[in-house]
């Protein structure tokens, strides 16, 4: 059974989503500020985080940050409209994903079976091809390792997720939904900003020049794609 610490100071939406939770068969943890939700995570197995922004005592970018510090779990923003801002700094901390409120449950409960299958699969054995190499990156999915000219390059399960999708259809062109649907495995709905700031992460990582890439390339109207560096 999974373990997902639900973090909001809203009482009612905690309750809501242990209700939603506890039906799909989901152990659920409940915390109220981010200092309560870091307790719980050094006290307990967690595999799945949600999480809100505005909270007292410490809010959820900085209990992400803290977070991002010793684990990689998945870890999904609760939202409102006029958060957005907040939203795309949360991203750039190190959460996975981000749902606007009010959310529909359909919607939660799948996304949070993505990232849920997505962060333990990770090490399994499906795969079409252990090793891509594309000029100078090489990822060999066995070893779940990826170079750079020779030099190791440490990504996160989404942004490795990423980058294995586009190795794999080099010189092809997706779009963010396209991106979106096939790693996160669920709605594409409002996931424009989440895929453009892990793709930013990847050239930060991966580009000796990011504003300027060899590889991980925009075409402009239509989404992404990775090519041989020239």
């Amino acid at each position: 059974m999974y373990n997902i610490l639900v973090c909001d100071d809203e009482k009612d939406i905690v309750s809501a989503l242990r209700i939603y939770l506890t039906a799909e068969g989901y152990n659920v943890l409940e915390a109220f500020s981010g200092a309560e939700a870091l307790e719980i995570l050094d006290e307990k197995k967690v595999d799945l985080v949600l999480m809100d922004i505005m909270m007292p005592e410490m809010d959820g970018i900085s209990a992400v940050a803290k977070i991002r510090e010793q684990s990689n779990i998945p870890v999904l923003f609760l939202t409102a409209k006029s958060e957005d801002a907040d939203m795309i700094l949360g991203l750039n901390i190190g959460a996975d994903d981000y749902i606007t409120k009010p959310f529909k449950p359909v919607e939660l409960i799948a996304r949070v079976r993505s990232h849920l299958r997505r962060y333990t699969m990770l090490g399994g054995i499906e795969q079409k091809q252990s090793r891509l190499q594309v000029g100078g990156i090489a990822l060999d999915d066995d070893s779940k390792l990826v170079t750079l000219d020779g030099e190791e390059v440490a990504l996160t399960p989404l942004e490795y997720s990423i980058l294995k999708y586009l190795m794999g259809n080099a010189g092809k062109v997706f779009s963010s939904e396209e991106i979106y649907r096939a790693v996160w495995k669920g709605s594409a709905m409002g996931g424009e900003n989440t895929v453009a700031v892990h793709i930013r992460h990847l050239r930060e990582k991966l580009e000796i020049d990011p504003a300027n890439p060899r590889y991980l390339k925009v075409v402009w109207g239509h989404g992404y794609k990775i090519e041989v560096g020239q």
